[in-house]
């Protein structure tokens, strides 16, 4: 008896289906159809009853010989994408290039040689023709200016006229004659040092150096006790060695200047830059200071009050400033919450355009493939960075693009690999790298002509990266001033330039943020990005007697997604390992999301995500189980995690604690305990 009940269930007669499945099919219930029927066709084709054991094998079976079942609900059960309104604004600009030249300027002869050909540049750009002069006359100086607008040879080329042409010619030994503070071991290390190197070539016996965290101090001792007179360094690092080291001393400094000042101060320097002040001030009294900055806010205000002295202020923009003040004063009286540097217009460079486009949770993994197959397969030589908001995603979202993008296209077309190689060239770079690879990685994307960067915002400052043609925001960034710094990687000195903007739907709001502080986004729809993948064969569902693709059929450009989708699955559900990885990402992500500012919870809340959908763009088939250390979107109950994300937060390793995760970025590497703990304290608030 109990067997043939089993048989009738299995069977299914051809009358009404059984009870159980007369419920309209939720999102899930797609998939069980199908290896309901494989095991409804077995069980009328055996007379004998299937164990519980037996049907679970048969179900796996099924599973295997129908791969694309898995994510068929990718296109089902998505939020609407809301249509974008927002007021055409007009942005503000500046003019980068001018027509005058160096040697217009009273500079050594042999400077101006090296500036065009070593550097290969014959005219100024706005800030420099406004900053230089103003320097060469040894007045304190507040320069705001666009990024990618030459700022560094702003105050490169002046102090460096000042320093050869000194009376007494300077030794080695004398110690430091200029100081010069930057935010980022990049920054420092890499680009200022590079463009202060070129500068002094025909003034050998001037010695840059450049201390930052990562490297041995003892070799940095060394370095100082031999004697460096243009010291670049991270405030951090300088803070550790005037405490700890002898050698170091100020006697001789003449200048000081402060590069990417608003950085600095994000990432809670301003203690050390007080000490670095007090330093300098406790061993000469007089000395030109210059404090530089994309955008002016309230602190590099606070900022310039104690280190300038009678400052000349530039700012670019000024004279259209002047035209939109009106406006902004009465948006400013309209908005109480909110303070003036969140009404600041910012400038951005004239041939960049910028687009936004609205995914779904759900498709953002695979429209961010078809993004990177059109830009950089498909079409030529693009250079492209994407911007995700933790080390931890950009170690996942590498290792799952090289292999299924990349490695799929060097198994199956082994003719084209060495094209397709170059094409899709992935590297990466955030804060939990060590410095050399760091330094490795940042040079290789410098010679390269494309290729594919993935970093945090460890890149969004003060770097000169050459032919970037594609500036990609995969997680939004926390302000509009840091969206300006990102975009800031493309389009330099008047190059042209795009960036586009990943938002999902809840995020929607974020658009009319922009455009209050005068910046301009168009849109690009997903779909049109999607239907790159007709061009790829890779990602064809293979049919018996299957038509030829007409090329813009919505229906097969969502079954190509949904291939691709269940290629990126396939990959991280392939060992314990993958998983791993990708819950870990996963986490570092939402974790990320809790930490956007008070005043755009509004856009980025927790809540407003569903966490199916958002684990369905790590490659996860289902949301885990194991996040309940995490304010999730799932869990009703606010009082339970919170005891339980203070024991994570212990137990991780250091260099993936949640409160480091904006830290770590810009680390000097000689981070004190106590702001750690400050900063854990901060990041805990509820949101």
């Amino acid at each position: 008896k109990q067997s043939n009940a089993l048989k009738r269930k299995l069977q299914s007669p051809h009358g009404n289906p059984p009870l159980k499945r007369k419920r309209k099919p939720s999102i899930n219930t797609f998939k069980k159809c199908a290896t309901e029927a494989d095991i409804r066709e077995k069980g009328s084709s055996s007379q004998k009853s299937l164990p519980t054991k037996q049907l679970a094998d048969n179900r796996n079976e099924s599973r295997k010989s129908k791969p694309f079942i898995k994510t068929s609900s990718l296109f089902r059960n998505n939020p609407d994408i809301p249509e974008i309104h927002r007021k055409a604004v007009q942005q503000v600009q500046e003019n980068v290039f001018t027509t005058d030249s160096f040697s217009q300027l009273d500079l050594h002869p042999h400077l101006i040689s090296t500036i065009n050909t070593v550097l290969k540049i014959s005219s100024m750009t706005s800030v420099q023709k406004q900053t230089i002069p103003v320097l060469l006359q040894g007045k304190d100086a507040l320069v705001r200016s666009q990024t990618g607008s030459g700022k560094t040879l702003a105050y490169g080329i002046p102090l460096v006229q000042c320093l050869q042409g000194m009376e007494s010619k300077i030794q080695r030994s004398d110690g430091p004659y200029a100081l010069i503070l930057v935010p980022t071991r990049e920054v420092g290390g890499l680009f200022s040092f590079d463009t202060m190197q070129k500068l002094l070539k025909p003034f050998a016996w001037i010695v840059p150096g450049v201390l930052m965290g990562g490297e041995k101090r003892k070799s940095e001792k060394a370095r100082l006790r031999k004697g460096i007179n243009i010291l670049i360094s991270t405030p951090g690092r300088l803070v550790d060695h005037i405490k700890s080291t002898e050698c170091i001393h100020f006697r001789r400094t003449q200048w000081l200047i402060i590069d990417e000042a608003d950085r600095i101060l994000d990432l809670g320097f301003e203690k050390d830059v007080a000490v670095i002040l007090n330093a300098l001030n406790a061993e000469r009294e007089t000395r030109q200071n210059v404090l530089l900055s994309a955008t002016l806010t309230e602190g590099v205000t606070r900022l310039a009050d104690i280190s300038l002295n009678d400052p000349i202020s530039i700012s670019i923009a000024d004279e259209i400033q002047k035209v939109l003040k009106p406006a902004s004063q009465a948006d400013r009286q309209a908005s109480s919450s909110s303070n003036c540097m969140e009404q600041e217009n910012f400038a951005v460079p004239e041939k960049l355009k910028q687009y936004v486009m609205m995914v779904p949770c759900k498709l953002r993994l695979v429209t961010l493939a078809a993004f990177i197959l059109e830009k950089c397969k498909f079409e030529k030589h693009h250079k492209m960075i994407i911007f995700f908001s933790s080390c931890e995603q950009v170690e996942f979202h590498y290792e799952l693009l090289l292999k299924v993008l990349s490695g799929g296209l060097e198994l199956e077309q082994p003719e084209r690999s060495s094209v397709s190689s170059a094409r899709l060239q992935f590297l990466r770079l955030h804060g939990n790298m060590e410095q050399e690879e760091r330094t490795e990685v940042f040079q290789e994307f410098l010679k390269s002509k494309t290729g594919i960067l993935l970093c945090t915002d460890v890149a969004a400052r003060g770097l000169d990266l050459p032919q970037v043609t594609w500036i990609v925001q995969y997680n939004a960034p926390a302000s509009p001033a840091e969206y300006i710094h990102r975009i800031g990687r493309t389009a330099r000195i008047g190059c042209h330039g795009n960036s586009l903007l990943v938002l999902a739907p809840s995020e929607a709001e974020y658009v009319s943020l922009l455009a209050s502080h005068k910046i301009n986004v168009s849109e690009i729809k997903m779909e049109k990005v999607l239907s790159s993948l007709m061009k790829d064969d890779r990602f064809k569902l293979h049919r018996p007697g299957s038509k030829k693709s007409s090329g813009t059929d919505p229906q097969e450009i969502r079954e190509r997604a949904t291939v691709l989708q269940t290629k990126f699955e396939n990959y991280v559900h392939s060992t314990e390992e993958t998983v791993r990885w990708a819950k870990k990402a996963l986490q570092s992500f939402l974790c990320a999301y809790t930490t956007y500012p008070k005043n755009l919870k509004h856009i980025f809340h927790i809540k407003s995500l569903h966490l199916g959908h958002v684990a369905k763009s790590f490659g996860l088939r289902d949301a885990p189980q194991n996040l309940t250390a995490l304010p999730t979107a799932g869990s009703k109950k606010k009082t339970k995690p919170r005891p339980k994300r203070s024991d994570l937060l212990k137990k991780t390793h250091g260099k993936h604690r949640l409160a480091e995760i904006l830290r770590s970025e810009y680390s000097s590497g000689m981070d004190t305990g106590v702001s750690k703990v400050k900063k854990k304290k901060k990041q805990r608030k509820p949101g």
